[in-house]
């Protein structure tokens, strides 16, 4: 925590402006923040999330890519740096950041689902596989990776892993499964 009262001012004032709705104001106090403080991680974390909540996905991607540079920099900063890479279909460059979020913590299960995406965009089904099967150990009852692992199967001309699926899905996810019954023709 700083205790540099210039720092925390922007800071408070930043988080005012959003707890009041004035999240394009908060934007510019955290731009203000970083003319004073510009390898400050907090601020770029900040400033790429607003962004990124504002729509403005290019400018989040450019904020995090700063933040990943920092000795500090925060794993999730490589996750959401990845996220959105992928969002805009650079599976290449998703890729890389889902990796080094895994490097930093390979229990992340959002990051072996993010990959698994990125690898499937990249139609590297064979690895998808492996990510997709690393999430789903990771989170066993998100529907998410599961739907993913089956439709990559069925790609694969593996309609039997599919259906196995589909009826693992069944147990906790019928919707789920109703749908991929609905999109492949099987039924589990």
């Amino acid at each position: 925590m700083k205790f540099d009262l210039n720092w925390q001012k922007y800071k408070w004032c930043a988080v005012t402006l959003i707890v009041f709705g004035q999240r394009k104001r908060a934007v510019e106090m955290f731009e203000d923040m970083l003319r004073d403080y510009p390898h400050d991680s907090y601020a770029l974390g900040s400033l790429a999330h607003l962004k990124a909540e504002l729509g403005d996905k290019t400018g989040a991607i450019e904020i995090y890519q700063r933040l990943v540079t920092q000795p500090d920099a925060p794993i999730y900063a490589w996750f959401n740096l990845g996220f959105l890479q992928q969002e805009l279909e650079h599976p290449v460059n998703a890729e890389f950041s889902f990796r080094r979020a895994l490097e930093l913590n390979p229990k992340l299960d959002q990051a072996w689902y993010g990959l698994g995406l990125a690898l499937i965009q990249q139609n590297r089904l064979e690895e998808a596989i492996v990510a997709l099967e690393r999430n789903t150990k990771l989170q066993p009852m998100s529907p998410y990776a599961w739907y993913q692992l089956a439709r990559v199967h069925v790609d694969r001309q593996q309609p039997e892993e599919a259906t196995k699926i589909i009826q693992h899905l069944k147990g906790f996810e019928p919707k789920f499964a109703r749908q991929l019954e609905r999109e492949t023709g099987l039924n589990g």
